[in-house]
C-alpha cells in the first residue's frame, strides 16, 4: 500500500518545521519528505539535535527513514506504530535535548500507556528553550490542555560541553479545547543567574543589570551555583510569575560577550512581555499551535507574531484539518485562533 505524503520545502524554517513534521506525521501516520532543510542557515542541513530528533521519531514510531545523516538536505520519514516505553536519547555534545522531547511528546501522549525518556546533551543552549522554559511555562500550558507530562533536571548541560542529563515522563492524555486569552494579575518577578565553573562575580554583575532594569530587590535576584559541573557555563533567567500563568526568559553568556549586555538583553525580553497584556511570550505561541490543532481547536492571546508562528501554522495545516489564523487587538497584542 502506498503511504499518503507530504512533500515540505524546508529552506526557510529550519529545525522547527522538522520538528513539527515529525511530531504530526507520528500523529497522523502520513509520511513526508523535505527539501532544502536549513537551506538558508550558516550551516545548512541536518546538525546533531536535528539528526537525533529524527532518529528518536523513527524508534518511538517503528519509522523507516531516508536521509538521516548529518549534514543531509534532505529527508524521507515514513511512520509506523509509536509504542510507548522506556526511551534513552543522547544529542552527543550540547545539542538540545528539550527540542528531542518537544518532538516526542505529541506522539507519546497519545498512547495507551505511560512513557518514560532519558534525555543527554545540552539543558541550556542559545536557539532552543532552556530546561527552566520547559518545565516552568510550556508543561503547565500543556497541563491546561490536558496533557500529562512531567521533566526533571538531573545535570545541566551548557554549550559547548554538554554533559546534562533530563527526565521526562508521559502518561496517556485527553486532549481539549481551551482558551487561554488572560494571564491574570501578577504575582512576581524573579532574576537568577545560573554559573557552572565560572567566577561569582559575573552572575553578581548580570544580577545587578537585571535589578535595576526590572526594578527587582535583592530579595528576588538569586545566584546559584551548578553542583558538580561538567563545563563552564552562563545562563541568565527572569520568571514572570502570573496568578494564571509563568513565563521564562533565558540569555547565555558567551565568550567575549559582557555580562551585562546577557543580561539585558533577557531583561529587554521580560519588559516587552510585561508592558502587554497577552497570555504567551513569543516563543510559547509557536510552540502551542501543535498542541491546539491536535485538541481540534483552541485560542490564545501572544506579543506578536513571529515567522516561526506563521511558517509552523501553515505546516500544521497540511497535517491536519485545522485553520489557523490572528488578529491584531493592540499594540504587542494578537489572539491567535485554531479551528477545526
Amino acid at each position: 500500500m502506498k503511504m499518503d505524503m507530504i512533500e515540505i520545502d524546508g529552506q526557510a524554517g529550519g529545525g522547527q518545521l522538522l520538528r513539527s513534521a515529525l511530531s504530526l506525521s507520528l500523529c497522523t501516520g502520513i509520511g513526508f519528505s523535505m527539501q532544502r532543510i536549513r537551506a538558508q542557515r550558516s550551516r545548512p542541513g541536518l546538525m546533531r539535535q536535528h539528526l537525533t530528533a529524527v532518529l528518536a521519531a523513527a524508534e518511538i514510531g517503528r519509522a523507516y527513514v531516508d536521509g538521516a545523516q548529518l549534514g543531509a538536505m534532505s529527508l524521507r520519514f515514513e511512520p509506523g506504530t509509536v509504542t510507548a516505553g522506556e526511551y534513552r536519547f543522547a544529542t552527543g555534545t550540547a545539542g538540545s535535548t528539550t527540542l528531542v522531547l518537544q518532538t516526542l511528546l505529541p506522539a507519546l501522549w497519545r498512547c495507551a500507556t505511560p512513557s518514560r525518556l532519558l534525555l543527554e546533551g545540552g539543558t541550556h543552549n542559545p536557539m532552543a528553550p532552556s530546561a527552566d522554559f520547559i518545565a516552568d511555562t510550556y508543561l503547565p500550558s500543556l497541563r491546561k490542555l490536558g496533557v500529562q507530562a512531567s521533566l526533571r533536571l538531573q545535570r545541566h548541560g551548557f554549550y559547548p560541553a554538554g554533559g546534562g542529563v533530563l527526565h521526562a515522563d508521559v502518561a496517556p492524555s485527553q486532549l481539549r479545547s481551551i482558551v487561554l486569552n488572560e494571564r491574570g494579575e501578577r504575582v512576581g518577578v524573579e532574576g537568577v543567574a545560573l554559573l557552572s565553573a565560572l567566577a561569582a562575580g559575573i552572575g553578581r554583575r548580570e544580577l545587578a543589570v537585571l535589578g535595576e532594569r526590572l526594578g527587582l530587590g535583592e530579595d528576588a535576584l538569586k545566584l546559584e551555583p551548578v553542583r558538580a559541573p561538567v563545563g563552564p557555563g552562563n545562563a541568565v533567567l527572569v520568571r514572570v510569575r502570573h496568578d494564571a500563568h509563568e513565563e521564562t526568559f533565558a540569555g547565555y553568556g558567551e565568550r567575549g560577550m559582557l555580562a551585562e549586555r546577557v543580561a539585558e538583553n533577557v531583561a529587554a525580553q521580560a519588559a516587552a512581555y510585561l508592558d502587554s497584556t497577552a497570555y504567551a511570550s513569543e516563543h510559547l505561541a509557536d510552540q502551542l499551535l501543535l498542541p491546539m490543532a491536535l485538541a481540534g481547536g483552541g485560542e490564545f492571546t501572544t506579543t506578536t507574531i513571529s515567522e516561526h508562528l506563521s511558517s509552523n501554522a501553515r505546516l500544521i495545516e497540511k497535517f491536519l484539518p485545522v485553520e489557523i489564523d490572528w488578529q491584531p487587538l493592540a499594540p504587542q497584542l494578537w489572539r491567535v485562533s485554531v479551528s477545526s
